[in-house]
């Protein structure tokens, strides 16, 4: 009877162990794309020469995925390009306004998308006021797929409304400056996926760090 006991107890106890393993493992899957593997060490290089060692790799990982899901060749039905998705208009001003790091421009070349995107968030950033950081990089990212300016109406319309203008969430996220309600939506959903959603899965995943708890 004591080596029954003895036996479940070992075997139970491996079990443990094998689901804890299975736990630490890193979160790819079905949730972070194939093809995003090949292009880690060239997001981590860019991220860190443009930002530095601190650099929020995973954050832009989730973007990236957020955007096109690793797609080199994605091309949405409005016309925005490559992996990172930019629109023709902004990707030819924004090679324009940095061109020895651009060059011209090149959306469907992986590099330079994810040069390109690195180097308008930062743009973004330091125009951007809040909170702190997670709060900030909101703005950023709702900036990204919506434009600054509309960022700055809907930050004081919200300041108007006795809203905190420095914190996004459930804070200047909840007022709409005059956007349509399709593309209003639209981009107060884009801030949550990537920081809540898809950047903990990449920080899991070991690709660096995020900027939201």
């Amino acid at each position: 009877m004591d080596r029954i006991f003895q036996a479940i107890i070992l075997l139970a106890l491996t079990a443990l162990i094998v689901f804890a393993a299975i736990g630490c493992q890193p979160a790819y899957a079905d949730d972070i794309p194939a093809d995003a593997k090949s292009y880690q060490r060239t997001l981590i290089r860019t991220s860190h020469a443009f930002w530095g060692l601190d650099a929020p790799v995973a954050t832009f990982a989730a973007q990236i995925h957020q955007e096109s899901r690793w797609r080199a060749n994605a091309r949405s039905h409005v016309g925005a390009e490559g992996l990172a998705q930019f629109m023709p208009a902004t990707s030819d001003w924004f090679a324009e306004l940095y061109p020895s790091h651009l060059g011209e421009r090149q959306p469907y070349n992986p590099g330079w998308a994810m040069r390109a995107m690195v180097l308008y968030d930062k743009w973004l950033h330091a125009r951007i006021q809040a909170a702190c950081p997670c709060e900030k990089w909101a703005m950023v990212l709702s900036a990204y797929n919506g434009g600054l300016g509309w960022v700055y109406r809907d930050k004081k319309l919200a300041s108007s409304k006795g809203l905190d203008s420095l914190v996004w969430f459930d804070s200047v996220e909840r007022v709409n400056a005059g956007r349509s309600a399709a593309n209003w939506e639209e981009n107060r959903g884009y801030p949550r996926r990537i920081l809540l959603r898809w950047e903990p899965l990449y920080e899991m995943a070991n690709w660096g760090l995020g900027v939201c708890p």
